[in-house]
Order: structure tokens, then C-alpha cells, then sequence
């Protein structure tokens, strides 16, 4: 699967989004003739080639429908798919004399056709690449965007043998993850370090959580504090199976190693697949951890309180909202409305500063005990629309790093006339008070990172100072 900066669980509500086929925010999209774009009714059909038509529609949908598609400058999209069209050629070693970029004049319409003509023109002497062409220039154009909550799902495939509930890659989590690695690297900071041993080739070659990295393939993670794509290498997407070799550290007893992973298919363990789960901690302690905001999430954490509440007297509420990558918005202003009431959740604003409020659902009861929620750089989207609600609205504390800054606006998606599927906000979030959080985040309450030595001690600081809260 091919995504341009999109966060996983974004992603995965533009797709569901697919198929409950929502009404167009701001009326369908397409200034030129057959380019018009809708969200799509059902589950898509057979991807089909993308063309220099595809790419057209895409081109106007974007403008027609996109948060500040009215004012950004289409000059700078026609621009990076231009680009990345003579890097496909050089890569293939058939650059073209004629492969120069067209005059373009900011007039949307005439800029396009100078576009198609050049690109026309291109294809047309090297057809075997038209494909390959294609793809990487409509990818750069929305990576043009340079919205987290933007991108084209295209060519799916999953590796041979593959079930629901496997996992693929080198059968490792670090503590930058895999949404931080793929776009987000700004945020991560030093060292790069194992948090969790999932399965795979990982655990065959005996890695455990604390396990500091030192290099992968060579590099450096880090350079002067700064991440470095070699983590990238971390997170393989299929099929790209290239082994990774890493350099190790174990703090604990010194030894330094090296290991060559290969990625591979492994088998998740059953109790990471599950997107609540629930247990009693010290007694009185409601401990839920919520892994996306998934369709009737916010339902399940309730039930989850609630049964741990039958006989006994709760003191409090610690939500682990770590890792968790978001999903519906829905889901979030519901979980928000169990801990508060009468209070504007989030704004989703327009380019011209026209804001539409989402606000708590009072039908939904109150839990009525102190929360506490764990966050880190892993929540993101949804996930930090809660967050922010929580913070700002003093319905609970929050405990941990920083959120994601990944939340640029509710995802809508388009059905293009490949079969493919454009997504992209055509709003932007902004917190209670009114604050940007993409690009930014959620900071806590108290800042309490994990370290690799808590890590490899199983530790887990952040639990713990939620916990000695709720005690106080």
C-alpha cells in the first residue's frame, strides 16, 4: 500500500469512510470537464492503471475540495509532480532532452493543460515506464499538500499466506514508531531504543526491550539529536523484504553486537490485536489501554469501567492512549462526554475562519472519577482530539510525552476513476481554547518519559506517577 503522510488510523477511517459514503463538505469537486470527484458509494472495484486522466481528476478534486484549496498557489503541485516525473526518468536512465518544465502562470486551468501537454509528450517516447510515471507523479502532487491527514491509497497487497492478525517487518516496536519514522522524524529524540520484542525475527534473535540501537545498516539514528531516515529501516512495508542490520547495546550488561533481521510475516500475540483491554490495578484503579478509536471504542472502554466497578469502589481511571493512532472523531468526542459535559470538544475550521463546533454528547453518562491518561508521540489524530478536550477542558490529567502533531483535520475520502481512493481534510482542527495542535501536539500534565533501562526493567514511570496521582 502505497501512502503519502497519512497516519495509520486515519487512513484506516478514510477506507471505512469508503463504504458509509458520507456527503461531499463542500459539494463535489472537478472546475474541468469529467474531473469531477465524490466520496464513494460502497467498497471500490478493481484498481485499474492510473492515468494522465486520473491524475487530472485528482488535480481538480484537490482544488475544489481541499481546506485551502481555493488559495494555495496549484503551481507548486503541478511543480512536485513535474519533479518527481524527471526523477522516475533519471532513475530509469531514460532522461529526455524535451523533459523541461512548461511555463506556468498561476491561471489553474491553463497551467493544467501546459502541464498534461509536456507530460503527454514525455510518456509518449519511453511507454513502458507510463505506469511507474504515473504513480510517482500523483504521488508527489499530494505529497505536495504537505498534510499529515492527506493521501492515495493505491495498489494494496498483502504478503502471501497473510490472515488478518499477523504482523509484518522485523517483528520489533522502538520508541520512535513507525508513524514517527515514516514522516514525523522531527519529534523523535535520542537514543533509539527496543520497547517491545512483538515476534518475528526480532525475538528468534534473542532482542529485548532496552536494547539500545546504534546503527542500522551502517548509520547513524541520530546525528547532533537530529533523527535520521535509517530509522525508516526499521518498519519494512511488504514487499520490501531487504534484510536490516543493526548494532546493538544492552545496557545492562555492556555487550555490544550486531544482527541481521530479515522482515518476515510473524504471528501477533492474540492480546495486541484487541483495541481495549481492561484490569484492575492496586485494587481500586480502573486500568484501560485503547489502541485506536475504532467504530464503538468509546462503548467498549465504558463497559470496561463499568465491570471493573460491579462490587467495589473505585478511586479513579488511568487511560493508556499510547501508541494510539487514532481513527474516529466520533469515537473521541464520546469518550470526552463520559468525563465532561456542555463543553465544546474541538472546532473544525474552515479557510476563511469560519468554525464548525463538535461538542460533548450529554447523553452519554458520567463516568464521574478522576482520570488519568497516558499519551505519548504515538497518539495522534483522534487520539489527540481527546487528549486536548481532556487537557483543556480539565476533565483529567495527562501523563507521559508529548502527542504526535499529526491532526491537520478529519480525513474525507474521494474515489477517483482508477478505483483508487484520494483522501484529504476539508477543515482543519483546532483544540477548546481554540489552539493548534497539528505539527505541535498535546504537551501533559507531567512529562514522564520512558528510558531503556526502564524498558529493560520493565518499568512503566508513566503508570506509576498516574497511579501515586490517584492516591494522593
Amino acid at each position: 500500500m502505497t501512502v503519502v503522510r497519512i497516519a495509520a488510523a486515519a487512513l484506516a477511517l478514510l477506507l471505512a469512510a469508503a463504504c458509509t459514503a458520507p456527503a461531499p463538505p463542500r459539494g463535489q469537486a472537478g472546475t474541468a470537464a469529467g474531473t469531477v470527484c465524490a466520496p464513494p458509494q460502497g467498497a471500490p472495484g478493481p484498481e485499474r492503471p492510473t492515468t494522465i486522466d486520473v491524475i487530472e481528476q485528482a488535480y481538480f478534486c484537490i482544488l475544489g475540495n481541499y481546506y485551502s484549496g481555493a488559495t494555495l498557489d496549484a503551481r507548486a503541485l503541478l511543480t512536485a509532480g513535474f519533479a518527481a516525473l524527471t526523477q522516475e526518468l533519471n532513475r530509469d536512465g531514460r532522461d529526455l532532452p524535451g523533459a523541461g518544465m512548461p511555463a506556468l502562470t498561476g491561471d489553474r486551468k491553463a497551467d493544467w493543460a501546459a502541464f498534461e501537454t509536456a507530460y503527454r509528450k514525455i510518456t509518449d517516447q519511453v511507454p513502458g515506464l507510463r505506469d511507474k510515471l504515473a504513480v510517482g507523479t500523483l504521488e508527489a502532487i499530494v505529497a505536495g499538500l504537505g498534510d499529515d491527514h492527506a493521501g492515495w491509497t493505491h495498489d494494496v497487497k498483502q504478503p502471501p499466506d497473510y490472515y488478518d492478525g499477523d504482523g509484518y517487518g522485523l517483528g520489533l516496536a522502538a520508541n520512535v514508531d513507525a508513524s514517527q519514522a515514516d514522516g514525523n522524524l522531527g519529534v523523535a529524540l535520542a537514543p533509539l531504543f527496543v520497547t517491545t520484542v512483538q515476534g518475528g525475527a526480532a525475538r528468534a534473535a534473542g532482542l529485548r526491550p532496552g536494547d539500545i540501537i546504534e546503527s542500522i545498516n551502517g548509520s547513524a539514528p541520530f546525528i547532533d539529536g537530529r533523527a535520521t531516515p535509517a530509522i525508516n529501516a526499521l518498519y519494512p512495508r511488504y514487499p520490501e523484504a531487504r534484510p536490516v542490520k543493526l548494532r546493538l547495546l544492552r545496557q545492562s550488561t555492556g555487550r555490544r553486537w550486531s544482527v541481521t533481521l530479515k522482515p518476515g510475516l510473524y504471528q501477533r500475540d492474540l492480546a495486541t490485536l484487541q483495541v481495549v483491554q481492561s484490569k484492575l490495578l492496586d485494587d481500586d484503579i480502573a486500568y484501560v489501554r485503547m489502541t485506536a478509536f475504532a467504530p464503538d471504542s468509546a462503548d467498549r472502554v465504558l463497559r470496561a469501567i463499568s465491570r471493573l466497578r460491579e462490587g467495589r469502589t473505585l478511586s479513579g481511571v488511568v487511560l493508556d492512549l499510547r501508541g494510539n493512532g487514532g481513527g474516529s472523531p466520533t469515537e473521541a468526542t464520546r469518550l470526552v462526554s463520559a468525563f465532561v459535559h456542555g463543553k465544546v470538544t474541538a472546532y473544525h475550521c474552515a479557510v476563511d475562519g469560519k468554525c464548525a463546533t463538535s461538542r460533548t454528547d450529554d447523553t452519554v453518562e458520567l463516568v464521574d472519577l478522576p482520570l488519568m491518561v497516558l499519551t505519548d508521540r504515538g497518539c495522534a489524530s483522534a487520539c489527540e482530539h481527546f487528549s486536548s478536550a481532556v487537557k483543556d477542558l480539565r476533565a483529567g490529567r495527562l501523563i507521559g510525552t508529548r502527542t504526535a502533531g499529526v491532526i491537520s483535520g478529519p480525513a474525507q475520502a474521494y474515489l477517483l476513476r482508477n478505483n483508487t481512493l484520494l483522501g484529504f481534510p476539508a477543515q482543519h482542527h483546532l483544540g477548546p481554547d481554540r489552539e493548534v495542535i497539528d505539527r505541535i501536539g498535546v504537551p501533559p500534565d507531567h512529562h514522564v518519559p520512558l528510558t531503556p533501562k526502564d524498558a529493560a526493567a520493565g518499568r512503566d514511570p508513566a503508570l506509576t506517577k498516574a497511579l501515586t496521582l490517584l492516591h494522593k
